[in-house]
């Protein structure tokens, strides 16, 4: 089951790329930041590191069955285009699931009202669940789930968050929206 990585989590894709025994990975990275197909120190033959950007994927139409966006689509030049080219690369049934910090949420409201002070979120564009949805709907996924973590203060978290159906009240967000692609036959 192939299945692209996008963004600049590499080692946490490739390793969950790797856990759930996909037979091939592509993590796709912007030009000269990549750092690798590593695992525990060892190369991950299973993944290709592909030079490129979200917004024009160097792969063919319908060549993966899911793609992956954690923590990304704040730093895309363009969500529009980087999720219809996620939808373009991604076979009909398939399915792509995007992680971000809802900018509505109590941590996307503390990441809005100091991302100048940060190295890492000053060029960030952070969005809210329904501008997200949007951007998948314009592009033609449907059939959306969510799941959400992070309902405290991270200076309160102690231990790991519980994850929740839904969205609304959990400051990270995980959405999976599918294609479906239908033609029309005479």
């Amino acid at each position: 089951m192939p299945v692209i990585a996008e963004g600049g989590r590499l080692s946490m894709d490739a390793f969950y790329i790797d856990e759930v025994s996909y037979t091939w990975g592509s993590y796709i990275e912007e030009t000269g930041h990549h750092v690798g197909s590593w695992k525990n120190g060892v190369e991950n033959p299973r993944i290709d590191v592909t030079d490129g950007a979200a917004e024009d994927l160097p792969f063919d139409d319908s060549q993966f069955d899911f793609a992956l966006m954690v923590t990304t689509i704040c730093f895309l030049d363009d969500v529009e285009l980087g999720i219809k080219e996620a939808y373009r690369v991604i076979k009909n049934g398939g399915s792509l699931i995007i992680g971000f910090v809802d900018k509505t949420s109590t941590l996307g409201q503390l990441y809005l009202k100091h991302k100048n002070e940060s190295v890492f979120y000053k060029p960030a564009t952070f969005y809210s669940t329904g501008e997200v949805v949007t951007f998948l709907e314009k592009a033609g996924f449907s059939k959306f789930s969510f799941v959400q973590t992070i309902f405290r203060s991270l200076a309160d978290i102690m231990a790991i968050e519980p994850v929740k159906k839904g969205y609304g009240s959990g400051s990270f967000v995980v959405v999976k929206a599918v294609k479906y692609s239908f033609v029309l036959v005479n």
